[in-house]
């Protein structure tokens, strides 16, 4: 199996790492991140291979830009080529040109399974026995599907509050479930505790490469979905921020590899959260590098309620690199917003409803600029919130 790979490296120092190893965070702390031969595989696999497969491999189409693993050993449920929308229906013509990426039409529902899918298929292929993570729900059932698949135990903790099918759904699929009086930081510190003393593989955010590489595909099918062009900008529901530095990732190397147009500035992404827990947009707007404890989280989008996300300062880092920005969305207005994207036909997550709020202060405030060509990341189905219809 021909694999790019060539060894993880940390965002924060540049120190490098094997990748053939179990490996999470860097000594320093950083996050660290899957590096790939690039000009090696820029000359080996031109782009039309990749467009000559058909959709029916899902996001292991780009298996040259993932960690090579021969594809039985690949753990799948059929992730990732998920429709890319044209919505017309809020009246944007004239201001901007709108698309939808629906990442709810996934296995168990939301984007997790993305990362879930590579995230799994790497820690079976590292040697792990035992996979824990903390989750605000989604990502538990996805991992707890994953696993399932791949016939690994996982054990998922998250808060008590959390919504009830995510916990039903950790449970039929077979995974151990821990409930905490607190937040997902809190849950996180449980799982941590189980790593320590029990060698469980830590699945935490950023806490393992992989699962990022996973989210990374959302970037490279919307620039295939548009004729390997980039869109101008990328709305984002901000939590632990994965999905905002893949998409980041994903566009530098396409770039790189020269399968979108060089001269083409990357998009700008935009970090939508929840008023009840913004610890990004507090940082953004304060014009700080790092993100600080968000107190008192509380909000209806459960995806967004991450209060402490580890990535905070390569978040901002990629917001000021991009040009792009941050803002926050009331709960009252994410509400009726879920009703309003319901009515065109899309039942969508809280966290992927914030959106088209926030897209309509970016244009009342002349950020967006008309005929720009804007995506927004639908991250999962409202299915999973049957509370708030």
């Amino acid at each position: 199996m021909i694999t790019y790979l060539t060894h993880l490296a940390c965002a924060a120092c540049d120190q490098t790492y094997p990748a053939d190893e179990p490996q999470h965070l860097c000594t320093c702390g950083g996050i660290l991140l899957a590096q790939y031969d690039l000009p090696r595989l820029a000359r080996e696999v031109p782009r039309e291979r990749i467009s000559a497969r058909g959709w029916n491999d899902g996001l292991w189409r780009y298996a040259e830009l993932l960690p090579g693993v021969p594809p039985e050993r690949r753990v799948t449920l059929g992730e990732g080529a998920t429709p890319l929308l044209a919505v017309p229906q809020w009246g944007m013509e004239g201001q901007v040109e709108l698309w939808l990426k629906d990442e709810g039409l996934n296995p168990t529902g939301s984007f997790k399974a993305r990362g879930a899918a590579v995230g799994v298929t790497m820690a079976r292929q590292l040697g792990a026995t035992h996979i824990a993570l903390p989750t605000a729900g989604n990502a538990g059932a996805a991992w707890a599907a994953y696993g399932a698949r791949a016939g690994l135990p996982v054990i998922v903790a998250m808060p008590r509050d959390a919504p009830a099918i995510t916990q039903h759904e950790v449970q039929l699929y077979g995974a151990r479930l821990h409930l905490v009086d607190g937040l997902i930081s809190d849950a996180g510190a449980w799982v941590a505790q189980g790593v320590r003393s029990d060698g469980w593989y830590d699945a935490s955010t950023f806490k393992e490469p992989y699962r990022l590489e996973g989210k990374k595909t959302l970037g490279l099918e919307i620039a295939e979905q548009l004729g390997w062009t980039m869109p101008d900008v990328i709305l984002y529901p901000t939590g632990g921020g994965v999905g905002l530095i893949g998409l980041w990732k994903a566009f530098q190397e396409l770039r790189t590899l020269g399968w979108v147009p060089a001269d083409q500035p990357l998009p700008r992404l935009v970090a939508v959260q929840a008023a009840g827990c913004a610890p990004v947009v507090r940082a953004w707007e304060a014009g700080a590098d790092a993100t600080a404890f968000w107190e008192g989280a509380a909000t209806i989008a459960a995806g967004l309620r991450v209060p402490g996300p580890l990535a905070g300062a390569l978040m901002l880092r990629i917001l000021r690199e991009t040009n792009g920005t941050a803002l926050a969305i009331d709960d009252a207005t994410i509400h009726t917003a879920m009703q309003e994207c319901a009515r065109a036909g899309l039942w969508l997550s809280p966290e992927g409803a914030a959106l088209l709020p926030a897209l309509r202060t970016l244009i009342a405030q002349d950020w967006l600029h008309p005929g720009e060509r804007v995506v927004l990341l639908n991250t999962g189905s409202g299915l999973v919130y049957p509370d708030l219809v």
